[in-house]
């Protein structure tokens, strides 16, 4: 969920030396006295800018809730990212960038200094915080581990192919444009088809209307070249997805075909995390303070559907769930049962000013993660596969009744 944005809210968020850069940018509001302004009491500014024509305000209003988004520890890593794909060739400017925000006091300042003073980084940036903000993403694995063709004339062809696509099978999709970005391995397309018309409830010059307009919706890619597998994110009918792979693997990997989807064999073996014993692996320099296991949902081997789920404090002790588990244990043969889903309560450091953040991981048989892609979530992932965590292939210990790993 995003962030509640204001415009009085981020006035009094921003310093005054950054807004009266931002205006001034705008060659608007130079009569106000920014300097003599008290910091987080935007009183003055904000009646000013109730003053200001509504195009202009319309405009600006955008792109402050842009920097807004981007001011956070997701959207700080989203510049990086972005910085270091443009910055490739030169490693020291980039850790001068680096060092030179990470000395600002605060992510709403690094947000509006790359906004003012790197424009270049901008566009990449807001696209991958958007990426990195989605649910429901689809992979499908089998590459052949080719490069993907991200200039013009393959962004071009993709293009045609959705539209045709969405044109032929749904009446939308006239129009297309596919944008490409690089972000450390991985190849980010987005993709924004033409959607059916609709009609708006607006304020017009003042005047309240019914307008009538053509948005876009989204088709996003993200590629692994090492990995050799696609990620895709698209709102729609589950019968477009295969079509919408294939035009990536003909146009952009300029593969004949879409290979075969390997089924994947491999699951998540949970039992280790019900023994009292069981330690989490992590560098102290990820951010990462604490993991404890909050929640536990044991499924029978012996008989389809019957399952026991034990939750726990876990940051008022962290073994607590092992006492209630050893209690449940004295009516019940928990060796007939197996671990199909387990609840992580994990404190991750993302401000050196503020406590940690409290992040709630949920891993499921066979193969689900509720972690995304984000800075934190990646942190959080290298110590599940450092924990021993991680999907593999099925073993003897992991003897599922028939349709139980569909149920998990």
């Amino acid at each position: 969920m995003g962030r509640h944005y204001t415009t009085r809210d981020f006035f009094r968020q921003m310093p005054n030396r950054l807004l009266a850069r931002y205006f001034e940018a705008h060659s608007v509001l130079r009569e106000l006295d920014f300097a003599g302004m008290r910091e987080t009491q935007p009183e003055e500014l904000f009646a000013a800018w109730l003053e200001l024509p509504e195009g202009q305000r319309n405009a600006m209003d955008a792109e402050m809730r842009e920097i807004h988004a981007l001011s956070c520890e997701k959207g700080w890593c989203a510049i990086r990212d972005e910085a270091q794909w443009h910055l490739r060739n030169a490693p020291e400017l980039f850790t001068q960038f680096v060092e030179k925000l990470a000395a600002l006091d605060s992510h709403s300042e690094r947000a509006m200094v790359t906004f003012l003073d790197h424009p270049e980084f901008w566009k990449g940036a807001t696209m991958f915080y958007h990426a990195d903000s989605l649910p429901y993403w689809r992979k499908r694995k089998g590459f052949p581990h080719q490069p993907a063709s991200v200039h013009e004339e393959g962004r071009q062809a993709l293009a045609a192919g959705i539209s045709a696509y969405f044109h032929r099978i749904e009446g939308r999709g006239k129009n297309c444009v596919v944008d490409a970005f690089r972000r450390g391995d991985l190849d980010y397309f987005f993709a924004y088809p033409e959607d059916y018309s609709q009609q708006s409830i607006e304020w017009i010059d003042g005047k309240f209307d019914r307008r009538p307009h053509k948005p876009a919706f989204e088709v996003i890619y993200v590629y692994s070249q090492k990995e050799g597998t696609l990620d895709l994110n698209f709102r729609g009918i589950r019968n477009a997805v295969e079509p919408l792979q294939a035009m990536f693997a003909t146009e952009i990997l300029k593969l004949s075909e879409l290979p075969a989807d390997p089924k994947d064999e491999r699951v998540y073996d949970l039992n280790s995390l019900r023994e009292r014993s069981f330690q989490f692996v992590y560098d102290p320099a990820s951010g990462i303070r604490s993991v404890a296991v909050k929640k536990l949902r044991l499924s029978s081997r012996a008989v389809k559907g019957d399952r026991i789920t034990l939750e726990a404090d876990a940051a008022a002790r962290r073994e607590a769930i092992y006492d209630l588990l050893d209690e449940v244990g004295k009516s019940a043969r928990l060796d007939t049962y197996n671990v199909t889903q387990v609840e992580l309560a994990a404190a991750v450091v993302v401000d050196a000013n503020k406590p940690p953040k409290s992040v709630t991981v949920r891993v499921t048989h066979p193969n689900s993660c509720s972690l995304k892609y984000d800075d934190v979530d990646l942190k959080l992932r290298k110590m599940l596969v450092d924990s021993g965590i991680e999907p593999r292939e099925p073993t003897e210990s992991m003897e599922f009744t028939e349709g139980e790993a569909d149920e998990a």
